[in-house]
């Protein structure tokens, strides 16, 4: 019997847009965006250090600004990497109805930045009882760390659990540890896999979701 319901973030909750950052910086500083996109995935690395908790917000902001040659301030910077979000209703719809009848978790590879300013404020985020982030537990996705500290949170085995990421990796990593792990592609799959599961899951928004 499933007890549990374990989501990720980018792509699931709220879609997630690299382009929106390189216009943002664009726009801001009037650099080509071919020069931009070039720094940022010289950036990589970092990115990946920052999402493990492996330096702090200014260092990351300092080194990246270096990388890409930027003069922003770290507000200004701070502000375009963090407005790339826009929330799946959907999904936040589905929150809700499952809240009642599940525990529901949420597990993000993520930095301090994008969860203060992204994950926090969204208006589901009071629904979860356990949440796991990447910089916290200094483990990323497909990690076995970063699952086991949620299974631990919600206090449940594997195999009640389900879990929602739209990275195949991810999926195939909690399947490893024996959750029904599930692709998210789609609004309409997400909702068949979960009945598939014996997850209920109503197919319409409640009447109060706005």
């Amino acid at each position: 019997m499933i007890r549990a319901v374990i989501f990720d973030f980018g792509n699931v909750l709220c879609t997630v847009d690299i382009l929106r950052f390189v216009q943002n910086l664009c726009a801001q500083t009037g650099r080509p965006a071919d020069t931009i996109r070039q720094g940022i995935h010289a950036s990589a690395s970092l990115i990946k250090e920052y999402e493990t908790g492996l330096i702090s917000s200014d260092d990351f902001f300092m080194r990246v600004n270096a990388l890409t040659g930027l003069t922003l301030s770290q507000e200004e910077f701070r502000t375009a990497y963090c407005n790339i979000f826009s929330p799946i209703a959907p999904t936040f719809a589905l929150i809700h109805a499952l809240k009642p009848r599940y525990a529901l978790g949420l597990l993000s590879n993520t930095n301090p930045w994008h969860f203060e300013c992204a994950i926090r404020p969204v208006e589901v985020f009071p629904l979860f009882d356990a949440v796991t982030l990447s910089y916290v537990v200094k483990a990323m996705k497909p990690a076995e760390a970063i699952y086991r500290d949620m299974l631990r949170k919600l206090s449940v085995e594997p195999d009640a659990c389900v879990y929602i990421d739209d990275i195949r990796e991810n999926v195939d990593a909690a399947e490893h540890l024996g959750m029904h792990g599930i692709l998210y592609t789609s609004h309409e799959y997400l909702l068949a896999q979960l009945a598939s599961a014996g997850v209920s899951a109503p197919v319409a928004f409640p009447s109060n979701f706005h």
